[in-house]
């Protein structure tokens, strides 16, 4: 009995350890030496731990480990979110806005020309979209290799009146990194960052990933109906404004570019179940795809092959027709905006 119980403790006992040590080491305010040294300390902790287990202390473990634990948590659950760091040229700005009627109002739409993947010409604008002209809704796929993983962004059509869409606006939820703070996939577990809803130009969002970056971007064209559109945009820049208001952190699995943006779907179309492609983003297409959001009387596999953007972005780099031009051959886009008829 002595033997059982020490071999289910001791998993806990590491479990704790190790995730105390990660949070620490990415938390823990002091410099990166201190960090580290905070983090090996707790280790060293964990291992005491066990060595008390096995060696016949089993009271004196869980109590060291109790106790440990709650001086951890209490500081843990101190930690907030802020609002005002000196934050990284590409997040610096929200995507905050406002309605006047049938006019949108953003404060900040990202208009930066990359020419290394950390640096750039720095431009911000006020910009105004009219609503009534609101055509298309996009999904851009960012992967860079890693299977299951990719960032995907959410690019909204305009009209310019005339019959032709050719005025894009893209929402990213991002990371906002303090200045010269690298991220980190695992310290996005550990409250290192917070979240950040970005607008920006097409030319700048898109091209950074597939020009700048060199990451595979691939285009689907998304079938929400008018009203569904522009719920959905508007909710984006109701999100941004409540994360100026009140900021959150970021978080690798719960609060990232999918499960935000499926939260906020969720609202507006009904009944969409959860999925554990929510979590891994690369697939998030085939989510939509299953659930009647990509066109209609194509695979999966042939919306992706033909919706892989990424040499004609890096052929269209310079032109002005950029947002045009990548989408020439993407299965169910038309310069006008209009969805293609379909046979029963």
């Amino acid at each position: 009995m002595s033997l059982l119980n020490n071999l289910a403790l001791s998993p806990a006992l590491l479990v704790l350890s190790l995730w105390g040590s990660l949070a620490l080491l990415h938390r823990f305010p002091a410099g990166a030496r201190w960090r580290r040294t905070a983090a090996l300390a707790w280790l060293v902790l964990g291992v005491l731990w066990l060595g008390w287990l096995w060696q016949g202390s089993r009271l004196g473990a869980v109590l060291g480990m109790g106790l440990s634990m709650l001086a951890l948590l209490c500081w843990w659950w101190r930690l907030v979110p802020e609002s005002d760091l000196d934050w990284a040229e590409d997040v610096r700005y929200l995507a905050t806005g406002r309605q006047h009627g049938q006019r949108l109002v953003l404060d900040h739409v990202r208009c930066f020309d990359w020419y290394r993947h950390d640096a750039a010409s720095v431009a911000w604008q006020q910009r105004e979209y009219d609503l009534r002209r609101l055509a298309t809704l996009d999904l851009f796929v960012s992967s860079w290799g890693r299977p299951g993983i990719a960032h995907v962004l959410l690019s909204f059509g305009f009209d310019n009146g005339r019959g032709m869409v050719d005025d894009f606006v893209t929402f990213s939820v991002e990371v906002r990194r303090e200045l010269h703070e690298a991220f980190s996939e695992v310290g996005g577990f550990f409250k290192q960052y917070e979240l950040a809803i970005i607008a920006a130009d097409e030319r700048d969002a898109i091209r950074l990933r597939s020009n700048v970056r060199g990451e595979t971007v691939t285009l689907y064209r998304v079938l929400l109906g008018r009203r569904e559109r522009r719920e959905l945009l508007m909710a984006l820049v109701e999100q941004a404004n409540q994360l100026a208001r009140e900021p959150r952190f970021y978080h690798t699995v719960t609060a990232n570019c999918s499960t935000l943006v499926y939260a906020l779907i969720r609202r507006i179309v009904e009944e969409l179940p959860l999925d554990h492609r929510l979590l891994l983003t690369g697939r998030l297409p085939g989510y939509v795809h299953d659930h009647g959001g990509l066109l209609p009387g194509h695979s999966l596999s042939e919306l992706g092959r033909r919706g892989d953007i990424t040499r004609r972005a890096l052929a269209a780099h310079d032109d002005h027709d950029f947002s045009r031009r990548i989408r020439a051959g993407v299965p169910g886009w038309s310069p006008s905006g209009r969805r293609p008829m379909f046979k029963n």
